[in-house]
């Protein structure tokens, strides 16, 4: 293994850097976009020392030293790695399984039996790991994820090389791993220890949703959280129905039900939030409470459009997530960046997002929702290496140079090469982390559990 890697002769991207998010001295503005100009611009360089960016500049102040790995980056867009900010990774398992339902029916009647007849260690492991193989061939570097017997997806992601928030699921109920649930606080704490110490994967916990946990596990688990100095994750105000069931037991809304919990605080991400109203908001805001929109599975299981626009102009840090396969039915997250754009005009009296807030909730905006804002999402020094290079020489990335064409025009099949913490665990479209086509098989093998 090399000490030192240089990433050379590519055009260089940020989102937190100049006015359209790549280096100001790259662009010459045309109206009211920022073009960039092949020949005007300066091909750059990335120096990554142990997994950390050490350097970046024009390539006529590049001093390479005889001994580092190179990366060539030629006709390629070097941007931070994506962040995925929810998912349930294992789930790809029964992707396509339900589709065409509402959230209740989808989850009560399909999915919740498919965990009890499905869900074990070894399938939760070879499923993460095929998640992982379609994550990073769609430039994820980073994903947040919430399930079952957690510590064999935490191990699956860290195997594949990518960064993980990974969270152990808990509800009220015998849960797959965790039949006997006044023992769900426990299987949390010692998953939470187990990998607290790890470079890449942070544990967390997931309480499932309000109409799945009651009050008591709600308090338990935050508290919990509260003392492992981990992130809260929770399902939040998705549906309309529970939203009004919520209401009609506790007379609040999901977002006052949880602050009357003393749930709400910096630590806290609540996933999804479609059905909020002003108060709710100002309430998210307020206790510095962190949200992760997924557009695509709200589309899909019929649950609304989140107010995003008004989330983040009220100060709430929103992020960006593809939710599991079975509920989108993919994990790519430059698909989720234009509907999460696209679908916020559809709304007639909601201000619009730009592609500069989609694009920075699946980067800086991401890493900052999951408390790693100082670590990644942002190509500079001093952060952790999570870079992906994005082929430029392609039909639909020719004319790249906007963010309006990054978020619109990428598909994710452009993704060349994915370096986490300064390793390269996918070069020229080839997964060298691990073996994809294993994971695919043993995945393959275990579907016919699902559907026989």
């Amino acid at each position: 293994m090399y000490a030192e890697l240089i990433i050379k002769n590519g055009f260089l991207f940020s989102p937190d850097s100049g006015e359209a998010g790549y280096l100001p001295d790259h662009f010459i503005p045309q109206g009211h976009k920022f073009c960039l100009s092949r020949q005007a611009a300066q091909l750059s360089f990335i120096r990554i020392v142990s997994g950390i960016i050490k350097e970046v500049g024009p390539m006529d102040q590049l001093h390479q030293n005889a001994d580092c790995q190179v990366v060539d980056a030629s006709g390629c867009l070097m941007m931070p790695g994506l962040v995925n900010g929810h998912c349930h990774g294992a789930m790809t398992l029964f992707r396509g399984l339900a589709d065409d339902l509402e959230l209740k029916d989808w989850l009560e009647n399909h999915i919740f039996p498919a965990e009890a007849k499905c869900v074990t260690s070894e399938m939760v492991y070879w499923s993460s790991k095929l998640a992982a193989a379609e994550m990073i061939r769609g430039g994820i570097t980073t994903v947040a994820d919430g399930y079952f017997y957690e510590d064999s997806a935490a191990r699956a992601f860290a195997e594949s090389g990518m960064r993980a928030v990974a969270a152990q699921g808990v509800v009220d109920f015998p849960a797959p791993g965790v039949p006997d649930p006044s023992r769900k606080m426990q299987v949390v704490a010692d998953f939470v220890d187990l990998w607290k110490e790890h470079k890449r994967i942070v544990p967390a916990v997931f309480a499932h949703s309000p109409y799945t946990c009651g009050p008591d596990t709600l308090q338990e688990a935050k508290e919990l959280a509260r003392s492992k100095d981990c992130l809260f994750f929770i399902h939040l105000g998705e549906t309309k129905q529970e939203t009004e069931g919520i209401k009609s037991k506790t007379g609040l809304s999901p977002v006052r039900y949880l602050q009357s919990l003393h749930l709400l605080d910096e630590s806290t991400v609540c996933i999804h939030c479609v059905w909020l109203d002003q108060e709710d908001i100002h309430i998210l805001a307020q206790n510095n409470t962190k949200v992760v929109t997924c557009p695509e599975s709200n589309m899909k299981l019929a649950s609304g459009i989140a107010p995003v626009k008004e989330l983040i102009d009220a100060g709430v840090s929103v992020s960006l997530g593809t939710d599991g396969a079975a509920s989108n039915n993919d994990l790519n997250m430059f698909r989720e960046m234009g509907s999460c754009f696209m679908l916020q005009k559809t709304h007639p009296h909601r201000p619009v997002l730009s592609e500069r807030d989609v694009l920075e909730m699946a980067t800086s905006g991401g890493a900052a929702v999951l408390g790693l804002k100082n670590l990644i999402g942002s190509i500079e020094p001093g952060k952790k290496a999570d870079i992906v290079l994005i082929d430029l020489v392609r039909p639909n990335t020719q004319d790249f140079p906007t963010v309006h064409n990054l978020v619109h025009c990428v598909s994710g099949s452009e993704v060349h090469t994915v370096i986490v913490d300064g390793e390269v665990i996918m070069k020229n479209r080839e997964i060298v982390s691990f073996d994809e086509h294993e994971a695919m098989e043993q995945v393959r093998q275990l579907a016919g559990k699902v559907r026989g």
